[in-house]
């Protein structure tokens, strides 16, 4: 299974996983907030603590930062899938520019009091 753990009181992270519903038209990816049980377990199982970036978790193997961007593009649907050869970048550099964006989210994107409500048809994509 490959599930996308996610911020699920941020607004950036909320349209990102819209987005990422909307491309995947074969529900390839299932998804966690990290502030949930399930999400904090995977968290756990991983050895991760930090809020500031999504996870993707596939073949037992968590993506973080740019890779986790990156290794979900492949999957979607329309051009968003050639975000990938953006691999060639350093991951310094690709990370770099990932952590300013998280580090400034809520600021600019803003923050809600609670995590995201799927509709009926895709709460079979949301682990609990």
């Amino acid at each position: 299974m490959n599930i996308i753990l996610f911020d699920g009181v941020c607004n950036l992270c909320e349209t990102s996983v819209q987005f990422i519903i909307k491309h995947d038209k074969n529900a390839y990816f299932h998804f966690a907030s990290q502030q949930s049980e399930i999400g904090a377990k995977l968290l756990k199982k991983h050895k991760l603590e930090e809020f500031d970036t999504i996870v993707l978790i596939s073949n037992n193997h968590a993506y973080l930062y740019s890779d986790a961007l990156l290794e979900i593009s492949k999957h979607l649907d329309g051009a968003i899938k050639y975000m990938a050869i953006f691999r060639f970048l350093p991951r310094s550099f690709r990370d770099f520019i990932y952590k300013i964006i998280a580090k400034y989210r809520y600021k600019f994107f803003g923050k809600k009091e609670s995590c995201i409500m799927p509709t009926l048809e895709m709460q079979s994509r949301f682990l609990d």
